[in-house]
Protein backbone atom coordinates (compact mmCIF):
# COMPACT_ATOMS: atom_id res chain seq x y z
CA UNK A 1 0.00 0.00 0.00
CA UNK A 2 2.66 2.46 1.07
CA UNK A 3 4.39 1.65 -2.58
CA UNK A 4 1.41 2.47 -3.94
CA UNK A 5 0.68 5.31 -2.78
CA UNK A 6 4.20 6.62 -3.44
CA UNK A 7 3.21 5.74 -6.81
CA UNK A 8 0.10 7.67 -7.32
CA UNK A 9 2.22 10.91 -5.74
CA UNK A 10 4.59 10.73 -8.08
CA UNK A 11 2.21 10.58 -10.88
CA UNK A 12 0.10 13.11 -9.69
CA UNK A 13 3.01 15.12 -9.66
CA UNK A 14 3.85 14.06 -13.10
CA UNK A 15 0.50 15.18 -14.56
CA UNK A 16 0.45 18.75 -12.39
CA UNK A 17 3.78 19.76 -13.96
CA UNK A 18 2.91 18.62 -17.45
CA UNK A 19 5.16 16.03 -18.19
CA UNK A 20 8.77 14.95 -17.20
CA UNK A 21 11.30 18.16 -15.77
CA UNK A 22 13.40 19.56 -18.18
CA UNK A 23 17.11 19.22 -17.32
CA UNK A 24 18.79 21.86 -16.17
CA UNK A 25 22.33 23.20 -17.20
CA UNK A 26 24.41 25.04 -14.83
CA UNK A 27 26.00 27.63 -16.49
CA UNK A 28 28.71 30.49 -15.58
CA UNK A 29 28.18 34.13 -16.66
CA UNK A 30 30.28 36.85 -17.15
CA UNK A 31 29.38 40.76 -16.83
CA UNK A 32 31.96 43.15 -17.64
CA UNK A 33 31.57 46.13 -14.84
CA UNK A 34 29.05 47.06 -12.23
CA UNK A 35 26.21 47.62 -14.47
CA UNK A 36 22.06 48.21 -13.48
CA UNK A 37 21.65 45.88 -16.72
CA UNK A 38 23.29 42.41 -14.93
CA UNK A 39 20.87 42.48 -11.91
CA UNK A 40 18.30 41.36 -14.59
CA UNK A 41 20.11 38.26 -14.50
CA UNK A 42 19.48 37.32 -10.86
CA UNK A 43 16.34 38.48 -10.75
CA UNK A 44 15.71 36.39 -13.70
CA UNK A 45 16.34 33.57 -11.43
CA UNK A 46 14.27 34.81 -8.54
CA UNK A 47 11.25 35.25 -11.82
CA UNK A 48 11.52 31.76 -12.78
CA UNK A 49 12.52 32.74 -16.16
CA UNK A 50 15.54 30.82 -16.72
CA UNK A 51 14.15 27.66 -15.10
CA UNK A 52 11.98 27.70 -18.28
CA UNK A 53 14.82 26.79 -20.37
CA UNK A 54 16.49 24.37 -18.41
CA UNK A 55 19.50 26.98 -17.51
CA UNK A 56 20.64 27.80 -14.14
CA UNK A 57 23.04 31.04 -14.21
CA UNK A 58 25.65 31.79 -11.92
CA UNK A 59 26.79 35.12 -12.27
CA UNK A 60 30.63 36.12 -11.95
CA UNK A 61 31.56 40.18 -12.05
CA UNK A 62 34.82 41.03 -13.47
CA UNK A 63 36.21 44.88 -13.49
CA UNK A 64 36.02 45.23 -17.11
CA UNK A 65 35.87 43.33 -20.59
CA UNK A 66 39.48 42.70 -20.61
CA UNK A 67 38.85 40.84 -17.74
CA UNK A 68 36.00 38.99 -18.61
CA UNK A 69 37.45 37.82 -21.85
CA UNK A 70 40.30 36.28 -20.55
CA UNK A 71 37.63 34.46 -18.10
CA UNK A 72 36.23 33.35 -21.38
CA UNK A 73 39.70 32.10 -22.58
CA UNK A 74 40.38 30.39 -19.69
CA UNK A 75 36.88 28.78 -20.18
CA UNK A 76 35.90 29.59 -16.70
CA UNK A 77 32.90 31.02 -17.57
CA UNK A 78 30.38 29.96 -20.51
CA UNK A 79 28.78 32.94 -21.60
CA UNK A 80 29.68 36.71 -21.12
CA UNK A 81 27.87 40.21 -21.25
CA UNK A 82 30.17 43.14 -22.05
CA UNK A 83 30.29 46.17 -24.20
CA UNK A 84 30.22 46.47 -27.42
CA UNK A 85 33.70 47.55 -28.38
CA UNK A 86 34.50 44.25 -26.67
CA UNK A 87 33.90 42.63 -29.75
CA UNK A 88 37.55 42.95 -30.91
CA UNK A 89 38.96 39.98 -28.68
CA UNK A 90 37.70 37.54 -30.59
CA UNK A 91 39.64 38.68 -33.77
CA UNK A 92 42.60 38.97 -30.88
CA UNK A 93 41.96 35.16 -30.47
CA UNK A 94 39.34 34.76 -27.94
CA UNK A 95 37.54 31.46 -28.15
CA UNK A 96 34.62 33.64 -27.77
CA UNK A 97 32.65 35.59 -29.71
CA UNK A 98 29.71 37.63 -29.75
CA UNK A 99 25.68 36.05 -30.38
CA UNK A 100 23.08 38.60 -29.50
CA UNK A 101 22.99 42.50 -29.35
CA UNK A 102 21.74 43.20 -25.71
CA UNK A 103 21.48 47.33 -25.86
CA UNK A 104 21.43 49.75 -28.20
CA UNK A 105 22.08 53.44 -27.31
CA UNK A 106 24.29 53.75 -24.12
CA UNK A 107 21.70 55.17 -22.07
CA UNK A 108 23.47 53.64 -19.28
CA UNK A 109 26.23 56.45 -19.08
CA UNK A 110 25.99 59.90 -18.39
CA UNK A 111 28.24 62.78 -18.30
CA UNK A 112 28.46 64.22 -14.67
CA UNK A 113 29.76 67.31 -12.99
CA UNK A 114 30.29 69.42 -10.10
CA UNK A 115 26.69 71.13 -8.62
CA UNK A 116 28.38 74.42 -9.31
CA UNK A 117 30.22 73.71 -12.34
CA UNK A 118 29.92 76.37 -15.16
CA UNK A 119 29.46 73.73 -17.62
CA UNK A 120 26.03 74.25 -19.16
CA UNK A 121 25.88 72.34 -22.44
CA UNK A 122 28.20 69.76 -24.64
CA UNK A 123 29.59 73.13 -26.39
CA UNK A 124 31.37 74.04 -22.90
CA UNK A 125 33.74 71.05 -23.20
CA UNK A 126 36.06 71.94 -25.51
CA UNK A 127 39.83 71.36 -23.80
CA UNK A 128 38.13 70.42 -20.58
CA UNK A 129 39.42 67.01 -18.95
CA UNK A 130 37.17 64.01 -18.47
CA UNK A 131 37.40 61.42 -16.41
CA UNK A 132 36.57 57.83 -17.89
CA UNK A 133 37.41 54.16 -16.42
CA UNK A 134 40.29 52.88 -18.43
CA UNK A 135 42.25 53.11 -21.78
CA UNK A 136 40.66 51.45 -24.45
CA UNK A 137 37.55 51.14 -22.96
CA UNK A 138 33.94 52.23 -23.92
CA UNK A 139 33.69 54.80 -21.90
CA UNK A 140 37.10 56.47 -22.89
CA UNK A 141 35.22 55.96 -26.51
CA UNK A 142 32.05 58.02 -25.87
CA UNK A 143 34.20 61.08 -25.11
CA UNK A 144 36.35 60.99 -27.93
CA UNK A 145 32.90 60.53 -29.96
CA UNK A 146 31.02 63.23 -28.31
CA UNK A 147 34.47 65.60 -29.24
CA UNK A 148 34.22 64.15 -32.95
CA UNK A 149 30.29 65.11 -32.89
CA UNK A 150 31.19 68.37 -32.16
CA UNK A 151 33.23 68.42 -34.65
CA UNK A 152 36.76 68.95 -32.68
CA UNK A 153 38.18 66.08 -33.90
CA UNK A 154 38.82 63.11 -31.23
CA UNK A 155 41.06 64.80 -29.01
CA UNK A 156 39.40 68.19 -28.60
CA UNK A 157 38.17 66.75 -25.03
CA UNK A 158 41.24 65.18 -22.58
CA UNK A 159 40.24 62.09 -21.47
CA UNK A 160 41.39 60.72 -18.64
CA UNK A 161 41.94 57.42 -17.66
CA UNK A 162 41.66 57.37 -13.82
CA UNK A 163 39.75 54.12 -12.86
CA UNK A 164 36.89 53.13 -10.64
CA UNK A 165 34.00 55.58 -10.70
CA UNK A 166 34.56 56.63 -6.99
CA UNK A 167 38.53 57.88 -8.10
CA UNK A 168 36.65 59.95 -10.08
CA UNK A 169 34.47 61.78 -8.39
CA UNK A 170 37.06 62.53 -5.81
CA UNK A 171 39.07 64.08 -8.88
CA UNK A 172 36.21 65.60 -9.58
CA UNK A 173 35.39 66.99 -6.47
CA UNK A 174 38.54 68.21 -5.54
CA UNK A 175 38.84 70.34 -8.70
CA UNK A 176 41.35 67.86 -10.82
CA UNK A 177 38.12 67.21 -13.66
CA UNK A 178 35.38 69.08 -15.02
CA UNK A 179 33.59 66.27 -16.23
CA UNK A 180 33.35 62.57 -15.43
CA UNK A 181 31.65 59.58 -17.17
CA UNK A 182 29.81 57.69 -14.59
CA UNK A 183 26.77 55.58 -15.02
CA UNK A 184 23.40 56.60 -14.68
CA UNK A 185 22.33 55.18 -11.42
CA UNK A 186 25.37 56.50 -9.40
CA UNK A 187 25.40 59.81 -11.15
CA UNK A 188 21.64 60.27 -9.86
CA UNK A 189 22.65 59.46 -6.66
CA UNK A 190 25.07 61.85 -6.59
CA UNK A 191 22.69 64.74 -7.83
CA UNK A 192 19.99 63.72 -5.08
CA UNK A 193 22.55 64.14 -2.59
CA UNK A 194 23.57 68.02 -4.30
CA UNK A 195 26.94 66.35 -5.10
CA UNK A 196 27.06 66.32 -8.78
CA UNK A 197 24.67 67.10 -11.85
CA UNK A 198 24.11 65.15 -15.03
CA UNK A 199 24.89 67.44 -18.34
CA UNK A 200 24.25 65.45 -20.85
CA UNK A 201 22.87 61.63 -21.71
CA UNK A 202 25.32 59.32 -24.04
CA UNK A 203 22.17 57.79 -25.03
CA UNK A 204 21.10 60.95 -26.20
CA UNK A 205 24.18 61.51 -28.74
CA UNK A 206 25.13 57.71 -29.38
CA UNK A 207 22.47 56.48 -31.43
CA UNK A 208 23.98 53.24 -33.67
CA UNK A 209 25.41 51.74 -31.54
CA UNK A 210 25.55 48.74 -29.21
CA UNK A 211 26.16 49.46 -25.62
CA UNK A 212 25.88 45.63 -24.30
CA UNK A 213 26.08 42.29 -26.18
CA UNK A 214 26.12 39.19 -25.39
CA UNK A 215 29.65 36.35 -25.60
CA UNK A 216 29.38 32.77 -25.96
CA UNK A 217 32.33 30.52 -26.33
CA UNK A 218 33.11 29.02 -29.63
CA UNK A 219 33.14 26.15 -27.83
CA UNK A 220 29.58 25.76 -27.04
CA UNK A 221 28.42 27.26 -30.68
CA UNK A 222 30.03 24.55 -32.26
CA UNK A 223 29.60 21.63 -30.26
CA UNK A 224 26.12 22.13 -28.09
CA UNK A 225 23.92 24.91 -30.03
CA UNK A 226 20.98 24.14 -28.34
CA UNK A 227 22.73 25.20 -25.25
CA UNK A 228 23.66 28.62 -26.50
CA UNK A 229 19.99 29.06 -27.86
CA UNK A 230 18.24 28.68 -24.72
CA UNK A 231 20.50 30.80 -23.09
CA UNK A 232 19.61 33.67 -25.09
CA UNK A 233 16.08 32.58 -24.83
CA UNK A 234 16.51 32.90 -21.05
CA UNK A 235 17.35 36.17 -21.33
CA UNK A 236 15.23 37.43 -23.94
CA UNK A 237 12.28 35.95 -21.59
CA UNK A 238 14.11 37.79 -18.59
CA UNK A 239 13.78 41.08 -20.37
CA UNK A 240 10.36 40.44 -21.44
CA UNK A 241 9.34 39.73 -18.11
CA UNK A 242 11.20 42.94 -16.19
CA UNK A 243 9.30 45.22 -19.00
CA UNK A 244 5.85 43.81 -18.33
CA UNK A 245 6.72 44.13 -14.32
CA UNK A 246 8.95 46.94 -13.57
CA UNK A 247 8.59 47.42 -9.49
CA UNK A 248 9.72 44.04 -9.28
CA UNK A 249 13.03 44.92 -11.06
CA UNK A 250 13.39 48.16 -9.44
CA UNK A 251 12.79 46.44 -6.07
CA UNK A 252 15.46 43.27 -7.17
CA UNK A 253 17.87 45.97 -8.59
CA UNK A 254 17.34 48.52 -5.52
CA UNK A 255 18.50 45.49 -3.04
CA UNK A 256 20.85 44.08 -4.93
CA UNK A 257 22.93 47.47 -6.00
CA UNK A 258 21.96 48.94 -2.20
CA UNK A 259 20.66 52.02 -3.60
CA UNK A 260 17.19 53.83 -3.24
CA UNK A 261 14.49 52.31 -5.20
CA UNK A 262 13.74 55.84 -6.89
CA UNK A 263 16.60 56.10 -7.63
CA UNK A 264 16.47 53.13 -9.48
CA UNK A 265 13.07 53.65 -10.46
CA UNK A 266 14.92 56.66 -12.61
CA UNK A 267 17.79 54.80 -14.36
CA UNK A 268 15.62 51.97 -15.29
CA UNK A 269 13.68 54.14 -17.72
CA UNK A 270 16.88 54.19 -19.97
CA UNK A 271 17.97 50.45 -19.18
CA UNK A 272 14.10 50.01 -21.08
CA UNK A 273 14.95 52.43 -23.30
CA UNK A 274 17.88 50.76 -24.32
CA UNK A 275 17.13 46.64 -24.12
CA UNK A 276 16.71 45.13 -27.20
CA UNK A 277 13.99 42.66 -27.58
CA UNK A 278 15.64 40.00 -29.96
CA UNK A 279 18.72 40.56 -30.12
CA UNK A 280 19.40 41.63 -33.76
CA UNK A 281 22.70 43.30 -35.02
CA UNK A 282 22.23 46.67 -36.36
CA UNK A 283 24.72 47.46 -39.14
CA UNK A 284 25.20 50.80 -38.61
CA UNK A 285 26.35 50.07 -34.92
CA UNK A 286 28.29 47.05 -35.89
CA UNK A 287 30.38 50.12 -38.74
CA UNK A 288 30.80 52.51 -35.87
CA UNK A 289 31.86 49.98 -33.64
CA UNK A 290 34.41 48.52 -36.13
CA UNK A 291 36.06 52.08 -36.25
CA UNK A 292 36.20 52.09 -32.77
CA UNK A 293 38.17 49.00 -32.27
CA UNK A 294 41.00 51.30 -33.94
CA UNK A 295 40.47 54.43 -32.15
CA UNK A 296 40.98 52.70 -29.10
CA UNK A 297 43.79 51.13 -30.03
CA UNK A 298 42.38 47.35 -29.48
CA UNK A 299 43.05 46.43 -33.27
CA UNK A 300 45.57 48.03 -35.93
CA UNK A 301 42.65 47.43 -38.39
CA UNK A 302 39.26 47.01 -38.62
CA UNK A 303 38.31 43.59 -38.71
CA UNK A 304 36.20 41.40 -41.01
CA UNK A 305 32.35 41.97 -39.82
CA UNK A 306 31.81 38.21 -40.29
CA UNK A 307 34.33 37.59 -37.52
CA UNK A 308 32.42 40.16 -35.03
CA UNK A 309 29.38 38.22 -34.23
CA UNK A 310 27.76 34.70 -35.02
CA UNK A 311 23.78 35.63 -36.05
CA UNK A 312 22.58 32.34 -36.22
CA UNK A 313 20.72 32.53 -33.04
CA UNK A 314 19.04 35.69 -33.72
CA UNK A 315 16.32 37.19 -33.65
CA UNK A 316 15.43 35.33 -30.11
CA UNK A 317 11.93 34.48 -29.68
CA UNK A 318 11.51 33.45 -26.13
Amino acid sequence: MQRISRVAIALFAFVVAGGPALAVDRVKVGTSGLALLWTFIDAGTKAGTWQKYGIEPERVEFAGDANMQQALTAGSVDFGFGSGPGMAYHSKGVPAVAVAAVAGPPYSFVLMVRPDSPLKTADDLKGRKVGVTTEGSVTQWLVRELSRQKGWGSNGIVDLPLGTIRTQFVALKAGDLDASVTTVETSLTYEAEKEGRILLYFGDLVKDFHAHVAFARVEHIEKNPDLVARFLRGWFATVKHMKANPDFIVREAAAAMRYPEAIIAKAMDGQFKMLSDDGVFNPAALDKISKSFVELGILAEEPDRKSMFVDTFTPVKP
